[in-house]
């Protein structure tokens, strides 16, 4: 007996109105466990986008100060002192302009127009980005710190205390979420394996007749998996719209913290989870539904 797609999608909406409590209970814990693991991954993308600078090589980074700003005496003895000093390379030092930084900021933040309007390059301070040419990790640190008392500099980050402490508390942040997260997710498994089960049980009598008068497993067990498709894939999107909501509120308050400064979160970083999240769901919903329908079918 073919399968006829009118005959499924009627079915399976059939079977999500004759549930409609266990059903919205399954889609709200898929919602929340998958807005937990949404939000892992994009806390990932921005300490990433956040810990950007560091790459190639860069060991610190000397800011310069704009209140009050940087006199062009001050700033040319900085410069001279990091191109004479034998423990940075010869192409070891770097100036980014306020207006580099105000170009990155841009970048960053296209998509986020707001912030755009209530910042100019002069907000922004300039910087040298400097790379030793050793490795040694306490003359590395006795450099950067030779700098931060110097007139004219407003602070000096090194890559290894921001990176590490970055990592380390957004790692603790993303294993709690996730443990949570898988909790909820098999929550939501027994969830859509219970309100399948539940609506094989009410219909076993339709169910006997139909396999009787010829009709395979599969054309019974279609209509079913696509109802814990449709949960899992509901659940998901609704999460998504929960992990989306949080970024927009919570994102340039985090940026602000001195831990997270340089934290943003790109669109297609967004999109990108979207999409995965859409997966799980989608998984989710089959898997419950599956193991169910083949639980209770005796296939």
């Amino acid at each position: 007996m073919s399968i006829k797609v009118d005959y499924a999608t009627r079915e399976t909406f059939s079977n999500l109105r004759r549930n409609l409590l266990l059903t919205t209970a399954s889609m709200l814990t898929v919602a929340v466990s998958l807005s937990m693991v949404g939000v892992a991954l994009l806390l990932r993308y921005g300490v990433d986008n956040a810990t950007q600078r560091w790459k190639n090589g860069v060991e610190f980074e000397i800011f310069l100060s704009t209140d009050p700003p940087i006199t062009p005496a001050q700033q040319e003895n900085i410069e001279r002192q990091l191109l004479d000093h034998p423990d940075v390379a010869d192409d070891g030092v770097r100036f980014v302009s306020q207006a580099e930084q105000y170009e990155l900021f841009q970048r960053f933040f296209a998509d986020q127009p707001e912030y755009l309007q209530n910042v100019t390059a002069e907000d922004l301070p300039a910087s040298y980005r400097v790379r030793p040419v050793v490795d040694d990790a306490e003359v590395i640190r006795a450099l950067a710190e030779s700098f931060e008392t110097q007139p004219g500099v407003k602070q000096v980050e090194l890559a290894a205390d921001t990176v590490d402490t970055v990592l380390r508390v957004s790692g603790i942040l993303q294993w709690a979420m996730i443990v949570v997260a898988l909790v909820l997710l098999f929550a939501a498994i027994l969830l859509i394996f219970n309100t399948i089960r539940m609506g094989i049980f009410a219909r076993r009598r339709e169910i006997e007749v139909m396999k009787l008068v010829g009709a395979t497993n599969w054309f019974i067990r279609v209509p079913f998996m696509l109802e814990g498709l449709v949960q899992g894939v509901l659940g998901a999107a609704a999460s998504f719209a929960i992990v989306v909501a949080l970024r927009n509120l919570t994102e340039d308050r985090i940026s602000q913290v001195d831990l997270f400064k340089g934290f943003q979160i790109l669109g297609g970083q967004v999109s990108s989870t979207g999409v995965l999240l859409m997966l799980i769901g989608a998984g989710i919903g089959a898997i419950g539904a599956g193991v169910a329908v083949t639980r209770f079918l005796d296939v």
